[in-house]
């Protein structure tokens, strides 16, 4: 039986991609990452916000860019 992908916290996931947190909450409100929310918390998958920042939807690049 295959064992679920667990759920981790924002403060775990700012970790995971090395940004600010304050980054991953303009995200969520901005650019759609994928997260969920529980109660008050936000939780979220690592695989989908891998893809999600694979695909290039972070954004960094093309504003740091702006002339």
């Amino acid at each position: 039986m295959q064992q679920a992908e667990p759920w981790v916290s924002l403060e775990e996931i700012a970790r995971h991609v090395g940004v600010s947190q304050d980054s991953i909450h303009r995200w969520i409100r901005q650019r759609e990452l994928p997260a969920h929310k529980a109660g008050r918390l936000w939780k979220f998958k690592i695989s989908e916000v891998d893809t999600w920042v694979q695909a290039g939807k972070t954004g960094e690049e093309s504003e740091t860019n702006k002339g």
